[in-house]
């Protein structure tokens, strides 16, 4: 029996001595104090091994970084991560009175992974269509210049309801907010159901959402959905893959198109 395990049970003889004969009694037998038979015995579960020693490491150091310490590197740190020395610094200017060293070691066992903490996201789980024209996904494809003659630009504008996959395309030499009000007047024409909701990205032919902090203005394309009760969406910023569908349906164009035949005018689109 190793010295810790001799430890333990003695511990639990004073605690058994202690349940029959009370603390005083307890301290005086066994000749410690009464607050260490009250603390044993509130750590008795029964067992010896619940009385064996605890680790005498203290859980902080008395110089560590104060919490004030470790906000003031969170804040500049997004600043000046590509330069500790200029962020160092920086901090000094402020009141930081810590080494270099201690900073570095506090950026790495703290700020860095709060930072993955904090910029860690949960991505929302795609809300599908139940029925046809519940939302039809809208975009641009730019027309490869390779498949063009006469060095004009085309564009190709392409609906595609998510539930039926049913497709519509037009193809424009301009690709502004004329031709994509020009393309909905069309749409609304050739979809065989009515649509409730259009969902396109943030592109200037669409929408001036990212151009302005006015909310009441409206580009023709969003003036037009508005007069027809079609609701408007806009995906997030640098997320294509929300308009998944649309984006799938230009890639099989460009396979079946692009990659064999070639534009000479408007009309050949």
């Amino acid at each position: 029996m190793n010295s810790i395990a001799q430890e333990a049970r003695f511990r639990q003889r004073v605690v058994k001595y202690f349940y029959k004969h009370g603390a005083t009694e307890a301290s005086i037998r066994f000749k410690v104090c009464r607050q260490s038979v009250y603390n044993w015995a509130a750590r008795y579960d029964g067992t010896w091994k619940s009385l064996t020693e605890r680790s005498h490491r203290p859980h902080h150091h008395p110089k560590e970084h104060t919490q004030a310490e470790k906000e003031m590197i969170l804040r500049r740190y997004s600043y000046y991560k590509n330069d500790m020395i200029v962020l160092w610094d920086s901090l000094r200017k402020y009141g930081y009175a810590r080494s270099y060293g201690s900073m570095l070691r506090v950026i790495k066992k703290w700020v860095n992974p709060e930072l993955k903490k904090r910029t860690a996201r949960k991505p929302k789980p795609y809300a599908r269509a139940w029925y046809p024209g519940q939302k039809v996904q809208v975009d641009v494809k730019y027309v490869p210049s390779e498949c063009v003659d006469n060095g004009v630009k085309y564009y190709q504008y392409t609906a595609v309801d998510e539930c039926t996959r049913f497709c519509f395309r037009e193809m424009y030499d301009e690709h502004n907010t004329f031709s994509s009000e020009d393309f909905i007047k069309k749409l609304l024409k050739a979809f065989p159901f009515p649509i409730r909701e259009i969902q396109t990205d943030n592109g200037t032919e669409f929408t001036a959402a990212l151009l302005t902090k006015d909310n009441q203005h409206k580009t023709l394309f969003e003036a037009i959905l508005e007069s027809n009760d079609i609701i408007y969406h806009r995906i997030r910023v640098t997320t294509p893959r929300r308009n998944g569908k649309v984006e799938r349906q230009h890639r099989e164009d460009g396979k079946r198109f692009y990659s064999k035949l070639r534009m000479y005018s408007l009309e050949d689109g």
